[in-house]
């Protein structure tokens, strides 16, 4: 697949993307799996007589574990993984942005099947005032290809801000689904520490994971990922091996994005409560009974 997509030819639009992880890399998001594993059969057209699923939307925190979600998806179906880079798309000249957007997908038409990973959606289709309708074309080319094409190409949409996601992009029939990526509960957390910690050589087994889910609370699996890669630097200065302590200290020094921007989260929570899926199994008893409001934001005053 890599050498049919270099004799495709591309020029940055979209690009082959050669890690794609597998849902053994990535923790929580049961409902999520779940849900792919049902349709599995049905995309890559192997026995199956069912519609072929045509995508998702991927709503979250920032780090919440989106981009690595959608990379699994690739894994998961055993097929190509395709980046459309909404940045390289655009072009001062009249109609060369839309026409670059008809190559892109023609291109990914011709890798089928594969699934197209479009990152921050909304950077590439939001309304712009002055613009003069660019990205108004834009996303009428890409709502008409999503409705009609027939190739087994399966989008996965990211998206940080849903205030700017046009209505039209979320309606059924052409993306199947909405999935809300929350910020990782206790459990998940831990499996996120294991994760990151094998990754780097280190047994689980030597750490508390129960004590580092518990003082992780409101991380994202970004931020946790952060605060091993910090640990380590520190426990290298000290010529001294990773222990809990490391970790401990290093997370109760970071503030996580759901204390810093606290009512962002807050709202983008809220918003999607009764709008979209939880992408894990447990967030649909506890996902909405804890507002992260009731955290402290601590101030830092900085000297210049």
């Amino acid at each position: 697949m890599k050498a049919k997509y270099e004799l495709i030819g591309q020029d940055g639009v979209i690009s082959f993307e050669y890690d794609t992880a597998n849902f053994g890399e990535v923790a929580g998001l049961s409902r999520l799996k779940e849900w792919l594993s049902h349709r599995h059969k049905a995309f890559t057209g192997k026995g199956s007589s069912l519609d072929r699923p045509k995508g998702i939307l991927l709503l979250g925190v920032q780090g919440g574990g989106k981009s690595l979600a959608a990379k699994a998806v690739a894994g998961t179906f055993g097929v190509p993984l395709l980046r459309l880079d909404f940045g390289a798309l655009y072009n001062k000249y009249y109609g060369e942005t839309e026409k670059n957007l008809r190559h892109a997908l023609e291109i990914a038409e011709l890798m089928a099947p594969c699934v197209v990973w479009m990152d921050e959606i909304e950077k590439g289709i939001a309304h712009s005032g002055n613009d003069e309708g660019l990205s108004q074309r834009v996303l009428g080319t890409l709502l008409t290809w999503m409705q009609e094409n027939s190739a087994h190409v399966f989008i996965v949409a990211t998206s940080n801000d849903i205030e700017r996601l046009p209505p039209e992009l979320m309606r059924k029939g052409r993306l199947d689904e909405i999935f809300f990526v929350d910020l990782p509960n206790a459990e998940v957390r831990g499996e996120i520490f294991e994760i990151h910690l094998r990754r780097r050589n280190l047994a689980p087994s030597g750490f508390d994971l129960a004590a580092l889910s518990e003082a992780s609370e409101g991380f994202t699996g970004a931020e946790i990922e952060q605060a091993v890669v910090s640990s380590l630097y520190a426990a290298h200065a000290q010529n001294t091996t990773l222990d809990d302590q490391h970790l401990l200290e290093e997370l109760a020094r970071t503030r996580p994005l759901s204390v810093v921007m606290a009512e962002k989260v807050n709202y983008l929570r809220d918003w999607a409560r009764h709008r979209t899926v939880a992408s894990d199994l447990y967030a649909q008893a506890t996902l909405w009974l804890f507002p992260l409001s009731s955290q402290v934001i601590i101030p830092i005053s900085i000297s210049i």
